[in-house]
C-alpha cells in the first residue's frame, strides 16, 4: 500500500526512527511522498533516492557519526579555540563533512538534484533566521531567485541539519534584496512537519515517525542563563508540533521512546545505536498491531486539513550560491 512518511528531527537518535520505518515496510507500505526536518531529512532524502529501510539500518548502526565533527586549528586550542570559531563561523563545526556523506550515498542511487527524484516527492524543512521564515525545500527557494529543481538534495539536507551553534549555518544569497540569509536547523520552526501532505480526501495514509523522551511534558528547571537558553530553544522546537499532534490525534504518529542519548552525542556507541534501533522496532510493532486504515480515514474526515500553498515563482533561475561556510 502507498503511504507518505514524515520524519522528526532528533540528531543521532534518528537511528530509532529507522527501526520503526523498517517495521512499516515489513507491513507492506511503500513511500510516495517523504518529508523531514534535521536528521529526519537525512532519512527522508535517502528513502526518496531509493534506499530501503534495511539498507538504512545498516548505515545508521555501522556508521561512525563522529566523522561529521570536523577538526580544525580552532579545536587545538582548549576553550579559546572553539569559542573563537563560534564567533567567526557562527558554529563549532562545519556542516560540509555531513553534506559530503549524503552526496556520496545519493550518488550511488543516481541522485544529485531534486530533479533526479522522478517517482517520489521530497520536502525538507529548514529555517531562515535572517528573514524569520520557515522554508519548505525545494519550492521555497524559488522566492530567493533560484531554480528549485537544480538545488542539490545534499545541500538541502545540510541546511536542515545545521543545529544552531553546533554546525555552521548555511548561507544563501536572497537575490531580490541581494542580502545573505542564514539558514539553520528546520527543527527550530517545525521539527515534526506531519502537516505537509495533508489533503482533504486522502488516497493513502500519512505516517509520522517521532521521537519522545522520558522527560517530555515535564517542567524544565531554569537556574541560570544557559538553562534558560536551552529551555527556550527546546520550546521553539517542540511546542508548535506538540499542539498539532494533540489536535490531529495520534492515529498516524509512531512515537519512539528514547533514553539516555542526547541529540548531539556524535560519539554514541554501537551498542547505544542498536538499543535505539530496537526501541524503534518495538514502537513500530505496537503501532501497527492496532492501526487500521478505516480508523485513519474516520479521523481525517473529522479534521480540518492544513494546506500548503506554493509561493509564486520568480523568473530568475540559477544554482544556489553559498557564501563561505
Amino acid at each position: 500500500m502507498w503511504a507518505d512518511a514524515v520524519f522528526e528531527g532528533g540528531g543521532v537518535k534518528a537511528v530509532a526512527l529507522v527501526g520503526a520505518l523498517q517495521v512499516a515496510e515489513e507491513k507492506g507500505f511503500r513511500w510516495k511522498q517523504l518529508a523531514g526536518a534535521s536528521a529526519g531529512a537525512i532519512i527522508a532524502s535517502l528513502l526518496a533516492a531509493g534506499y530501503r529501510g534495511d539498507e538504512l539500518v545498516e548505515l545508521m548502526i555501522e556508521e561512525e557519526f563522529s566523522q561529521f565533527l570536523s577538526k580544525t586549528w580552532f579545536h587545538r586550542i582548549p576553550y579559546l579555540g572553539p569559542a573563537t570559531r563560534l564567533l567567526v563561523k557562527k558554529g563549532l563545526h562545519s556542516g560540509r563533512p555531513l553534506e559530503q556523506w549524503i552526496e556520496k550515498l545519493l550518488a550511488k542511487k543516481g541522485v544529485r538534484t531534486f530533479s533526479d527524484l522522478k517517482d517520489r516527492k521530497l520536502r525538507i524543512i529548514a529555517s531562515d533566521i535572517s528573514r524569520g521564515s520557515l522554508l519548505v525545500l525545494p519550492e521555497d527557494l524559488e522566492e530567493y531567485g533560484y531554480s528549485a529543481e537544480r538545488l542539490t538534495v545534499a545541500r538541502a539536507v545540510r541546511m536542515s541539519c545545521s543545529i544552531p551553534y553546533f554546525f555552521d549555518p548555511a548561507k544563501v544569497l536572497y537575490r531580490p534584496s541581494k542580502k545573505v540569509s542564514y539558514i539553520v536547523d528546520g527543527g527550530l520552526l517545525s521539527n515534526f512537519p506531519v502537516w505537509l501532505f495533508d489533503r482533504e480526501h486522502p488516497r493513502w495514509p500519512t505516517f509520522g515517525f517521532r521521537l519522545i523522551s522520558e522527560t517530555e511534558g515535564q517542567p524544565r528547571a531554569i537556574r541560570g542563563p544557559i538553562s534558560l537558553f536551552r529551555a527556550m530553544f527546546l520550546t521553539m522546537m517542540e511546542a508548535h508540533d506538540n499542539r498539532h499532534i494533540k489536535e490531529q490525534d495520534r492515529l498516524r504518529t509512531i512515537q519512539v521512546l528514547t533514553k539516555g542519548v542526547s541529540v548531539t552525542d556524535f560519539h554514541i556507541s554501537r551498542e547505544q545505536r542498536q538499543a535505539l534501533y530496537e526501541a524503534g522496532r518495538k514502537a513500530g510493532e505496537a503501532f501497527f498491531s492496532k492501526w487500521r486504515f478505516s480508523d485513519y480515514l474516520a479521523m481525517r474526515s473529522g479534521a480540518s486539513p492544513v494546506r500548503y500553498t506554493m509561493r509564486p515563482s520568480p523568473q530568475s533561475e540559477g544554482d544556489v550560491v553559498e557564501h563561505g561556510g
